[in-house]
């Protein structure tokens, strides 16, 4: 069976990027597609290695009633491009990290996560904002746009 291979990124991988591995893991559960996916996620800095998710992002999902999957920050290599089919950025800053990390070639699969609902927009960032419920509406808009075109 061929699985498609996401990898979600932001800047410390310990919010938004965090926030769609477990959203998107609980979509894919929820569908019965478990053995159709590889989810994962990482950062494109070194800030927060090692670090679990934020607790007001593990509070917002929990409320939510979405499973966390286990999480360390980790920060995305250059080598392992060629391991995703979809490498999915929350900003033009990851776009930007991404560009330097994996260069020209590796950037073909990497897209905003707003871009798979026809938006050319970034996911807010809650870590300036605290406003996590904003960052999860994005989130969840992004990744169930994500698994409908999968499903494709």
């Amino acid at each position: 069976m061929n699985q498609t291979r996401i990898l979600f990124v932001c800047h410390g991988n310990i919010c938004r990027s965090s926030m769609a591995q477990c959203v998107m893991q609980d979509f894919v559960n929820r569908a019965g597609r478990i053995e159709e996916f590889v989810i994962d996620s990482a950062a494109t800095t070194n800030e927060e290695i090692g670090e679990p998710m934020y607790p007001p992002a593990r509070r917002k999902l929990a409320a939510e009633g979405v499973p966390i999957v286990p999480h360390r920050a980790r920060r995305i290599r250059a080598d392992e491009a060629d391991s995703w089919d979809l490498i999915v950025c929350m900003d033009e800053e990851n776009l930007w990290h991404l560009r330097r990390i994996l260069g020209a070639q590796g950037m073909s699969k990497v897209q905003k996560l707003l871009a798979y609902v026809g938006e050319d927009g970034d996911v807010a960032d809650p870590w300036y904002t605290g406003n996590f419920d904003a960052t999860y509406r994005d989130v969840v808009r992004g990744c169930r746009a994500l698994l409908e075109l999968c499903a494709e």
